[in-house]
């Protein structure tokens, strides 16, 4: 029963710090274009590097 005085604080903190690096990460626009880093990947850049 103890060891519910110090894994529930330790969860809900844990919780608290996923929530607050998510967050963080959206605001600083980290999650804004989702599509054109898988599209630049199937972009043929060779004919680029052969001039």
């Amino acid at each position: 029963m103890e060891a519910l005085y110090l894994l529930v604080p330790l969860s809900v903190a844990l919780v608290f710090g996923a929530l607050w690096v998510f967050f963080k990460a959206s605001d600083s626009g980290q999650f804004d274009d989702l599509v054109g880093p898988g599209l630049r990947v199937l972009q043929d850049d060779d004919a680029a590097q052969d001039s």
